[in-house]
């Protein structure tokens, strides 16, 4: 197994103070990372599985499974291109001939959806340690010309714990153009009670305002300059990226928009309306990538040389309510969950956790819109977080 040694800066992403160095990933056995082999060989047969037969439950995936610093699994499975388009009539993939399909590997990027959930997270508790953003601040201190927020007095915990009272998301991708889609989003009012959990992509795409304005820089060159590049994610980055897996043959009615099939370009609607750096969704990744983050995250906020974010402010992202993770949610982490166990899931299929209790994390990316998107179904990464936990057990 290939090891993930990568080369980081002499500083961390905080300001450039040098910080003792938290153990990188390297690849061993499952055994020496404390797994239950058999757990784990049934865990890689599963997952296999899913990506076999005419209505596989995703065309191809990535799994990867850690352990303290041991990398225990890295696998890939199926196809990161496997249907030119989706036949309406025959309700299915119309296949390419084998020779143009594109094998799954482990440096596979894909398409993280609302992964991107967390790296905006990880940005705001940034700045919130560095005393530039207040926990329970009104957004409209910082975006006085977003009315609604103002009126209703919106914080920022809300947008980090998704208890606003925004609805799920709105329809951006058919206004005319970026005036549009911003007036929308500052007239935006709650629909629901604040202080209630109501998951929405909105309370992101404030959230990126928010930042945007207190700091003079996109979220693209945030992220980039405060966690992927100090953290060495050199693989991690908002589209386009050719090398991704396919994603959906995107036309109505069952998608929002008429675009074909997509490889590269960011799925979410929305997004793509938005230029491709959104708040909620944009970023593509790797699993070896996606294996540092979680270890920086188990490790306190800190990989090798560098550092991100102080352990307290770890604690604030991964401890319930979380801020920006979902914590101990068995429909996607199994058996994994009620621990403190925290993660997230993205539409596109793909999905993460991190247990800070055994030290172990999970990384499940899979193409499951390919070719068309389909009601969700997340048994299959409820069943890898189950035997993960059993795997920990069994040691």
């Amino acid at each position: 197994m290939p090891s993930l040694e990568q080369t980081c800066g002499q500083t961390c992403g905080r300001g450039g103070s040098r910080q003792l160095s938290a153990p990188r990933l390297r690849g061993d056995t499952p055994e020496r990372a404390g797994l239950d082999p058999e757990e784990i060989r049934d865990l890689i047969s599963e997952v296999h599985e899913l990506t076999t037969g005419t209505r596989p439950w995703a065309a191809g995936a990535v799994l990867i499974v850690g352990r303290g610093p041991y990398l225990a699994v890295e696998e890939a499975m199926g196809w990161a291109v496997r249907y030119a388009a989706y036949d309406e009539e025959k309700e299915a993939g119309v296949e390419l001939p084998p020779g143009s399909r594109v094998q799954m590997t482990t440096s596979t990027p894909f398409d993280l959806a609302s992964l991107t959930k967390l790296f905006t997270s990880v940005a705001a508790v940034q700045q919130i340690e560095r005393g530039t953003l207040g926990i329970d601040a009104r957004v409209g201190a910082y975006l006085p010309d977003f009315r609604a927020a103002v009126v209703h007095g919106i914080t920022v915990r809300q947008l980090l714990t998704h208890t606003s009272g925004l609805r799920p998301e709105l329809p951006l991708y058919d206004c005319a153009d970026d005036g549009e889609r911003l007036e929308r989003l500052r007239a935006e009012a709650p629909i629901g009670v604040p202080g209630t959990y109501c998951y929405s992509d909105l309370n992101m795409l404030l959230l990126q305002h928010v930042l945007e304005r207190i700091t003079g820089r996109s979220l693209d060159v945030l992220i980039h300059d405060g966690i992927t590049r100090p953290l060495g994610m050199t693989a991690t980055h908002f589209g386009p990226c050719p090398r991704a897996a396919a994603t959906e043959d995107q036309r109505r009615p069952w998608a929002k928009a008429e675009r074909g099939m997509l490889r590269g370009v960011v799925h979410d609607e929305n997004a793509w309306a938005l230029g491709g750096v959104a708040g909620h969704a944009g970023l593509f990744s790797t699993g070896r990538d996606l294996a540092v983050f979680c270890r920086a995250l188990l490790s306190g906020g800190a990989y090798g040389p560098a550092r991100i974010l102080g352990p307290d402010f770890v604690e604030l992202l991964l401890t319930p309510p979380g801020f920006g993770f979902a914590v101990d949610q068995p429909w996607f982490m199994g058996e994994l969950a009620g621990r403190g166990a925290a993660g997230h899931t993205g539409f596109t299929g793909s999905s993460l956790v991190v247990d800070p209790v055994t030290d172990t994390f999970l990384v499940l990316l899979a193409n499951t819109v390919h070719p068309r998107r389909r009601g969700a179904d997340s048994r299959p990464r409820a069943s890898a977080g189950t035997r993960v936990a059993r795997a920990v057990r069994g040691r």
